[in-house]
């Protein structure tokens, strides 16, 4: 059964901005979070094996993400955002503890 038109979006601005922000927003979101979860939690060898597998399921999770929104623009400015505080706690943490 197709999907009813009303509910999808024709302006192709809109269509780039979810796709791009669910592709790109969100696999530097969740590599951001794997390197901040390398630095701050124990035994980071082990963290970093299993990121391989746990990294592609929160990126297919967060390519979801922004389509639950009507404007694709502010799935990026919230990725921006959380990319930034991500960024923010790995810098930190990076400066404790060099990820080599």
């Amino acid at each position: 059964m197709p999907a009813n038109s009303k509910y999808l979006n024709q302006s192709p601005w809109q269509q780039f901005a979810k796709i791009s922000a669910g592709l790109i927003g969100g696999y530097i979101i969740s590599a951001l979070l794997h390197m901040c979860l390398v630095l701050w939690l124990p035994n980071p060898k082990e963290v970093l094996i299993t990121s391989i597998y746990t990294i592609f399921i929160v990126w297919g999770a967060l390519l979801v993400v922004p389509y639950l929104f009507k404007n694709g623009w502010k799935v990026w400015i919230l990725y921006l955002l959380i990319s930034i505080i991500l960024y923010v706690i790995y810098y930190f943490g990076n400066q404790q503890n060099p990820f080599v």
